[in-house]
Parts: structure tokens; sequence; C-alpha cells
């Protein structure tokens, strides 16, 4: 999870300029995402995540052995280099698509809509995946794991979210 975890708030943190929906209103005539989500902040974060990602596959082979109790060996070293790209864009498809409804909706940038903002990167992370590396997808995420990430992502995405409200790089803590 970790190059989805890091595209989000690689995004938030690297952005800034166009926005990716070019200013642009949707037949409704609200904004289609909105000045949040920019090409910069896509393509950063996107690459950002793959980094993470790539690091993680190349530090694995030296950690495996320490982590043996927790979690299988094979698990460890269950690469896919699909997952690289999958997991960091679809985390931030997914953070878009959530803009789009939440646009629809009449909710304004920032404006706070649980669930749907804690968990939407996870969602497009998984459902990228899951439609470009099937195989993979199923033999890295058991329902242990499924049900661990949907409880410590929202602890996690409020915690990055309030330390990026600390430091100026959001209007909103949460």
């Amino acid at each position: 999870m970790m190059p989805a975890y890091i595209a989000n708030p690689a995004a938030a943190l690297l952005g800034g300029g166009k926005p990716i929906d070019q200013g642009r209103n949707f037949t409704d005539n609200k904004r289609i995402l909105g000045d949040g989500k920019t090409i910069r902040g896509f393509i950063l974060g996107s690459l950002c995540g793959t980094l993470v990602g790539l690091l993680q596959i190349l530090i694995a082979p030296y950690i495996a052995p320490y982590l043996a109790s927790y979690v299988s060996a094979d698990m460890l070293m269950n690469i896919s280099y699909v997952s690289l790209f999958t997991m960091p864009v679809g985390a931030l498809l997914g953070d878009m698509v959530k803009s789009f409804f939440k646009r629809r909706l009449g909710y304004q940038q920032g404006a706070m809509m649980p669930i749907a903002d804690q968990l939407d990167f996870v969602a497009g992370a998984w459902v990228l995946t899951l439609l470009l590396d099937p195989s993979w997808f199923f033999s890295s995420f058991t329902l242990d794991i499924i049900v661990t990430v949907l409880v410590i992502t929202p602890v996690l995405h409020l915690t990055t979210n309030f330390i990026g409200f600390k430091i100026g790089k959001k209007n909103v803590p949460w």
C-alpha cells in the first residue's frame, strides 16, 4: 500500500499549477474537479509513489528475514512491476473520481466527506490494480490485509492531512 499511501500527500505537497480540468465546468455548470487536482500534482504524486514501490522491491530481500515471524517471505517477495504504476496512479484517480462526485453533490473544495475522503484513494489503487494485475492483487491482498488497510487507512489519512494543514499545504485539517 505504500505507493498508494505516498502518492496522495506527495501530490498535495508537490502539486500546484494548472488544474487537470483546465478550469472547465461539467454540464451542471460546476467545476469538473476543482483547482486542487493539478497536472503537476498527479505526475509528481504518481512518480513518488512509484519510487517508493521501487525502493520496497529493492529492500525486500534484505528485510524479509527479519519479518518472517509476521509475514511469509513469499508474500514479501511477491513483486509486480505493474503495481508500481497501478497503485499510485490508481490512488490519485480514485481521489479524482471522488472529487468529481463531491462537486456534483455540491461539496466545495476541501469540504469534508467522511469515509469517502479517507478511502477513495485505496479504492482507486485497488480497482486499477485489480484490472491490470489481478493475479498479483489476489495473491497480495488477503482478507486480513484488506481489513487491516480499511481500518488503519482513515487514521493514517487524517494524521497526514493534519500535518499538511499544520505546515500550510492544506486549507483544512481533514
